[in-house]
């Protein structure tokens, strides 16, 4: 079997000082990638800044024999993303993957949680990933190449109690993913997201005493796959958990067709509306925007035509 390997390519990882993020650096560093090693070092909450971190995995990778930088701007501020990216161009000149794994954790109730909470981690979760995004975006485009991979989570696709703030961020990602997915079908970029599960500090205050394996380790190689040139989708989700790699997706009942509803009409009908044993599974990629509608419309015209 050929190896894998990412020789001449210039990897962005944000968040790469520590957990998930350094061993993607670390994995793709070992496979010949140079890597832009993104992290300001801040705490779990993403207070302060210590370059140590990302200097650390710098190092790792070129004691290993690989090629690395180290950048600490934030992914918070659309200057901080500019930054990063533009780091990959001073001391590489060019930009191949971006994967954006910065995260923190504010948490808190809808009754307890404060604006400043809120907006720290949507900054730098959602608003993050778009600010990586938009200047590296146009010159994979222009390039005609290009590997993105954003982080979401089963939180953001199920939710979970007290962190409406990065529920909200995790959620957002796949919209942000779908249009990457769409604008970059013709132009070389592919987008993806990975849904990952690790025991990182991320983890701090959790009881994990009875999880299974779950390191870094595994699901490095899931979003290697996905950061790499021969990744053959786009527009998808893949969770990876515990040694556990699935594909996750949004998918609607076929639901129920009336020329006119009223509020008892719903009520009588929601059982039938809400019937899985038929399911729309639509993915953005080729053109599930289209299809929905095209779907949609002609229920309308078939029910109408038999009647």
């Amino acid at each position: 079997m050929t190896e894998r390997r990412f020789d001449g390519r210039v990897a962005v990882i944000t968040g790469a000082g520590r957990g998930l993020g350094r061993e993607y650096a670390r994995l793709l560093g070992s496979k010949g990638a140079k890597v832009i090693v993104n992290d300001p070092g801040g705490s779990l909450k993403g207070e302060g800044s210590d370059a140590g971190p990302a200097e650390a995995v710098v190092q790792e990778i070129i004691s290993a024999g690989g090629e690395a930088v180290a950048c600490t701007a934030s992914v918070a501020t659309p200057q901080g993303g500019q930054a990063i990216i533009q780091t990959a161009l001073d001391r590489f000149g060019r930009i191949d993957v971006l994967i954006h794994n910065a995260g923190n954790v504010r948490y808190g109730s809808l009754e307890e949680l404060t604006q400043e909470d809120f907006a720290a981690v949507v900054d730098v979760h959602l608003l993050g990933a778009f600010h990586v995004v938009r200047p590296a975006f146009p010159l994979m485009a222009r390039a005609g190449y290009g590997r993105i991979v954003l982080t979401s989570s089963i939180g953001g696709l199920y939710g979970t109690q007290r962190v409406v703030n990065y529920a909200m961020s995790k959620a957002g990602i796949i919209g942000l993913n779908n249009v990457i997915a769409l604008e970059g079908a013709e132009r070389g970029v592919k987008s993806n997201i990975i849904l990952p599960g690790a025991v990182t500090r991320m983890a701090e205050g959790l009881d994990t005493s009875q999880y299974p394996p779950m390191g870094p380790d595994l699901v490095a190689p899931v979003v290697g796959w996905l950061a790499h040139e021969t990744c053959s989708i786009s527009g998808e989700m893949l969770i990876s958990m515990a040694g556990r790699v699935a594909k996750a997706f949004i998918a609607e009942t076929e639901g129920v067709y009336r020329p006119s509803w009223s509020i008892d009409a719903v009520a009588d009908e929601i059982d039938a509306i809400r019937d899985g044993r038929r399911l729309w599974m639509l993915a953005a990629l080729p053109s599930g925007f289209v299809d929905h509608l095209q779907r949609s419309f002609e229920m309308a015209k078939t029910v109408r035509r038999t009647t």
